[in-house]
């Protein structure tokens, strides 16, 4: 061998977010002159930067090349040690290709995001929020849950108590809020309170939400009732003190003497009733015709026009550029939310920051993708298609707006795509059919990054993105 390498240090720690710098000593043992080039190697390659990226030796000359480590302060980068190599490439001494092998840390980290859904909830008995956790470190997160308000008011009960989040993953916790009095007649009362996610050694993270208790009977109910009540009372009373008493006026004719003829007296005939006179009939004024009537050529009076019913509004569509408005709302910055047309099933929801988006050995192709930026000023991005390889033109949109590439429910599968961003780089990992997830590739700011594969016979399943 006609090369000789050393890495200084051999093992280093950097914390994500950070940099650290290793050097690569390079001696050329042979007797040519030779250019050598350098290929990171290895889970760490995208963090790796080289300077130079070649160099140009005489023989029995040293040369020293700087390795800059920077990983990204996301769930990606792993807390632990992760091994990673230099592939040192000659010119001219091709079979003097060698690895420089090499050992990096990062350092754990731990970043949780909690959000209740919905944040108010309404009931008489009891309410149903859902607390979601989204674990943003890279270490695995455990944490206990339970809930407090200031006056005791309410009762709490968590479904799981206790969960464990992996990195880059999100839980859900169902809750159940009981109010320890219920509220008979009256108005409705918020009761505000927070559920505390607890890790160990660390202060609890409070998530705050509000309870609106409503009363049992609604207070237009109780007041209809009560006015009810009020004029029944009323009719009782004005019935018993004025209730008309009844005397009889007959007498009792006293008995006579001596018996006297009374004569008979024929009744007489009722007088005939008059016949009720027939109502007259309006005649119409000269010049004007009857009521109801139509004038020619005409489809009746002027002014009446027919009410049509307002069409419901259509629900908004789950896009990426929905998700990642939301999420800008909540954690301004750099973030990028995507989602798949997969064949079989249709539109999944977004997901964003490096979640998995697609299907994992279930042999069904993407067929389209949909995504949207916040904070990089655009993203730009071309699909690489089944047969007809990449689309006519590069498709490019702003901040918090939606773009498509590839043809849904066509079926015509994508192989891959080419995707940049206007400020800042953009990762890429993508899987492909009957293969392993590839490894991450990043672009240099400005520049753009293939994700997938160039074989016409095998389809992109999933794919993750990151800013």
């Amino acid at each position: 061998m006609s090369l000789w390498t050393s890495l200084e240090p051999a093992s280093t720690t950097v914390a994500p977010g950070d940099t650290t710098t290793v050097r690569l000593r390079l001696r050329n043992t042979g007797d040519v002159v030779d250019e050598y080039h350098f290929v990171p190697v290895g889970d760490v390659a995208p963090y790796i930067t080289l300077e130079p990226s070649s160099i140009r030796l005489f023989p029995g000359t040293t040369g020293l090349l700087q390795l800059t480590v920077a990983p990204p302060r996301t769930p990606d980068a792993t807390a632990g040690p992760h091994p990673y190599g230099v592939q040192v490439v000659p010119t001219e001494q091709t079979d003097s290709a060698t690895v420089a092998e090499g050992n990096v840390s990062f350092t754990p980290f731990t970043e949780v995001r909690t959000e209740l859904v919905p944040p108010t909830v309404k009931g008489r008995f009891r309410g149903r929020p859902k607390l979601a956790i989204d674990n943003l470190g890279n270490t695995p997160l455990t944490v206990s849950l339970s809930g407090n308000d200031n006056g005791d008011a309410l009762s709490y009960e968590l479904l799981p108590a206790s969960v464990q989040i992996q990195p880059g993953r999100a839980a859900f916790v169902k809750a159940k809020l009981k109010p320890r009095q219920i509220i008979w007649l009256g108005q409705k009362q918020e009761r505000p309170y927070a559920l505390a996610l607890q890790r160990s050694g660390t202060t609890p993270l409070d998530t705050e939400g509000t309870y609106v208790q409503r009363g049992f009977l609604p207070l237009w109910l109780a007041t209809l009732m009560s006015i009810l009540l009020a004029l029944a009372i009323t009719f009782a009373v004005l019935w018993f003190a004025y209730q008309p008493s009844l005397r009889s006026l007959a007498r009792e004719q006293p008995q006579s003497v001596a018996a006297r003829a009374i004569p008979t007296v024929e009744p007489s005939k009722p007088p005939a009733l008059p016949s009720e006179p027939a109502a007259p009939v309006p005649s119409a004024p000269v010049g004007e015709s009857p009521a109801g009537s139509e004038e020619e050529g005409g489809g009746g009076s002027d002014g009446e026009k027919e009410k049509k019913e307002e069409e419901p509004a259509e629900p908004v569509e789950n896009t990426a550029a929905v998700a990642v408005t939301k999420l800008n709302e909540r954690s301004p910055g750099r973030h990028i939310c995507y989602r798949a047309y997969v064949r079989g099933t249709g539109w999944q929801d977004p997901v964003c920051d490096g979640i998995t988006s697609g299907t994992e050995g279930q042999d069904r192709p993407v067929e389209s993708i949909n995504i949207a930026v916040s904070g990089t000023a655009r993203v730009s991005a071309n699909g690489f298609i089944e047969n007809t390889d990449w689309e006519p033109a590069w498709k490019s949109v702003e901040n918090l707006k939606d773009l498509y590439i590839g043809t849904p429910d066509k079926d015509v599968f994508m192989r891959g795509m080419a995707i940049s961003v206007g400020e800042g780089s953009v990762c890429v990992t993508a899987r492909v059919h009957s293969q392993e997830w590839l490894e991450k590739a990043c672009s240099e700011p400005g520049g753009y990054k293939f994700g997938g594969t160039l074989s016409k016979d095998l389809a992109l399943e999933a794919f993750k993105l990151i800013v």
